[in-house]
């Protein structure tokens, strides 16, 4: 592929990104320049910012990965069309990441979730783009991850937080109850985030957030447009201080045990 085959929302988001690909594609220490987030996805807007993922293999040894950092910073430094692009909007940044694709499921103790396990896979392997001919590493990520994950460890992943939603609703109401109502909605949207990763692990499908894209990705990608039209009404509280918090608890784990069994 190259910048052809990408959506660029200006002129300047297509020279910026040419440009960075340039200059990781030189060296022989990187694998693959993957654009991730929205331009990857053809949803990136003038306003948007850039970002990437330079992937290098592990084997790769860390001072040659702080080499090429360092050499990275100078140029971006002194490249103008970088600096365009930042002046061009408030938020227009360059976001660059090099990652080894080494990718370790957590087990988390009570209240450890959620997690970005999934969400790090999706945006590098499954929705990434690569912006020439991905590398041989990188293909082996794909065979690797691709469509899913082994299924011993998304049964245990799915189970692990099913239970941590379930622990974390427990806790609005006992929460309501001491009048520690900022409290009560912190754990009633960490129970939110963790049902939408338990949601895409019942469905073995890779997120790529769980705090933005939520329609696009449950309305479109899982195709479930009657569960995403119940989901903003969980988060939205017309009085905080009262019991309201424990109803949207309850209506959380009915959902919980709806949409999440295997």
């Amino acid at each position: 592929m190259s910048s052809a085959t990408v959506h660029f929302p200006t002129s300047l988001h297509k020279q910026t990104t040419e440009a960075v690909a340039a200059f990781f594609s030189a060296s022989p220490v990187v694998d693959t320049v993957l654009i991730v987030n929205s331009l990857a996805r053809g949803q990136a807007t003038p306003a948007s910012d850039l970002d990437f993922a330079i992937l290098v293999d592990p084997a790769v040894h860390a001072a040659d990965i702080q080499h090429l950092e360092q050499q990275w910073t100078a140029f971006a430094a002194a490249y103008p069309t970088f600096a365009q692009f930042r002046q061009s909007g408030r938020f227009a940044n360059i976001h660059l990441d090099i990652v080894t694709g080494q990718y370790a499921a957590a087990v988390w103790d009570d209240g450890g979730g959620p997690d970005y396990f999934e969400v790090e896979i999706g945006n590098q392997v499954a929705r990434s783009l690569p912006y020439a001919d991905p590398g041989p590493y990188f293909q082996r990520l794909q065979a690797e991850w691709l469509p899913y994950y082994g299924e011993h460890l998304r049964s245990q992943r799915l189970s692990m937080v099913r239970d941590a939603c379930l622990y974390d609703l427990d806790y609005v109401p006992f929460f309501v109850g001491r009048g520690l109502y900022f409290q009560a909605f912190d754990r009633l949207y960490r129970a939110f985030q963790e049902f939408l990763q338990a949601l895409f692990i019942a469905r073995r499908t890779y997120p790529i957030a769980y705090n933005k894209w939520i329609r696009e990705q449950v309305e479109h990608w899982l195709n479930l447009p009657d569960l995403y039209a119940q989901l903003p009404a969980i988060l939205s509280i017309s009085q905080l201080e009262s019991d309201e918090l424990t109803q949207k608890a309850s209506d959380l784990q009915v959902l919980l045990a709806q949409w999440t069994q295997d």
